[in-house]
């Protein structure tokens, strides 16, 4: 899984299959020193640089026709620190690498999303969250970051060294420099119950601020043209550990997320006028369950059925009203959405461009399977979340710009003032970046 290494004559593909790019070349470093090294022969050459890890972005804020670095070879675990319970961990390395990693050591993240497959790095300087009512977005999570700059030096940054690199570079875009290192705030591996209950729609909605306050992870899913979610609440557990049955396991797991998905998908594709059909059966064919494990193996799921999604943040009190909208426009539109609509939560953090920069967030994320038009669909979407000052997720679909965020983001223009600072020369600039930051 991932994007192809060197498509067809050099081609790159992100994951999703909706952006490509031609780099002039890839080089893979094998270390810091020749990461910079190539970052300042690509100066020299008068080409732009742009790092990318497994191409889960669903926008283009990776791709480049300039020089392509893949981080393949910066992976694993630098140094663990069990005084200040830190990690410290090459920029290249996987989540699930990491997660196994940090389990074998006894520890784990606070908090992390449901795809496991990113970087570290691509998943941090888009944004990637999970669902939590204290513990934040796996950014949130970082103590320290080591960058290389547009001038080819090692910059590290943290709350008390570059205080207003910090600030930035841990939700950084790519914009600000390479990120070569992490450090993430660990603890010692604790136990997750994981309750997952089908709900009616009206009733998520009206109780989902207790949904909210009681439980440390709430999340559900609303299958369109369907009264019906399912829910999703994590909590801590003094044990004993009760995975999920394999044969259950692969029934739940396998057959109806992803094989049943599938030939829902593979269905609904052929003939669309059945997709309201499908989704009562497979939201029917949900039943509640109940399993306790190490927090990895809770939060995280395979994602075998490949999609294009698009994923807002709004104010938290504003998300059952954005939903209702969203209902709305789904049954007068005559669209046809096979694909479940997540909703999550994030505390407000203190990150620069953060989704959850300064306030409370619900998130709201729609989907549509690889290779469908979605325009319609996330057209309509992104309409109501931007009425309710939505802030897209950095990685996955939009089409808002600098003039936009500027508005919806309090502090952007501290962001635009450190890039002036860190990279004068735009040597990481791409058409996603001009976009989303001006040039």
């Amino acid at each position: 899984m991932g994007s192809t290494a060197s498509g067809k004559n050099g081609t790159w593909r992100n994951w999703g299959g909706n952006v490509s790019a031609r780099p002039a070349r890839a080089v893979m470093p094998a270390s810091v020193d020749e990461l910079a090294a190539a970052v300042r022969r690509a100066a020299e050459d008068g080409l732009k640089v742009k790092a990318v890890g497994t191409g889960h972005s669903f926008t283009s804020i990776a791709a480049t026709d300039g020089v392509l670095i893949r981080p393949q070879l910066l992976t694993g675990i630098r140094a663990i620190d069990r005084d200040d319970m830190t990690v410290t961990v090459e920029a290249g390395t996987p989540l699930k690498r990491l997660n196994l990693a940090l389990a074998r050591e006894g520890l784990s993240l606070t908090n992390m999303g449901d795809i496991m497959e990113q970087t570290v790095s691509g998943a941090t300087s888009t944004g990637t969250h999970g669902t939590g009512r204290e513990s934040a977005s796996i950014a949130a999570q970082i103590k320290g970051l080591e960058l290389v700059t547009a001038d080819g030096s090692v910059l590290t940054c943290s709350e008390k060294e570059n205080p207003e690199v910090f600030a930035a570079a841990r939700i950084g875009l790519g914009a600000l420099g390479i990120v070569t290192a992490i450090t993430f705030a660990v603890e010692p591996i604790f136990l997750l119950s994981a309750r997952e209950e089908p709900m009616p729609f009206d009733r998520v909605l009206a109780e989902f601020d207790e949904h909210w306050a009681e439980n440390e992870h709430f999340e559900f899913y609303w299958f369109p043209h369907t009264g019906s979610t399912n829910t999703k609440r994590n909590n801590r557990s003094a044990g004993p550990r009760e995975p999920v049955g394999q044969v259950a396991g692969w029934i739940e797991d396998e057959f109806l997320s992803n094989g049943v998905f599938q030939a829902a998908q593979w269905v609904g594709r052929a003939a669309p006028a059945t997709i309201p059909t499908i989704a009562r059966i497979s939201s029917k064919a949900l039943s509640a369950r109940t399993y306790t494990d190490i927090p990895y193996k809770v939060f995280t799921s395979p994602r075998r059925v490949r999609f294009v999604e698009m994923e807002f943040a709004v104010p938290r009190e504003a998300v059952t009203g954005v939903l209702r909208e969203l209902r709305t426009t789904v049954e007068r539109s005559g669209l046809r959405i096979s694909f479940p609509v997540e909703v999550r939560t994030a505390p407000a953090d203190d990150i620069t461009l953060s989704t959850a920069s300064g306030r409370d967030s619900a998130y709201i994320a729609v989907h549509m399977v690889k290779g469908t038009p979605y325009q319609a669909y996330f057209t309509a979407a992104e309409r109501i979340f931007t009425a309710h000052e939505g802030r897209p997720h950095w990685g996955k679909v939009h089409t808002r710009d600098a003039e936009y965020f500027a508005g919806v983001y309090p502090r952007f223009g501290e962001f635009t003032a450190l890039r002036d600072r860190l990279d004068p020369d735009r040597l990481f600039q791409n058409d996603y970046l001009r976009r989303v930051l001006g040039s």
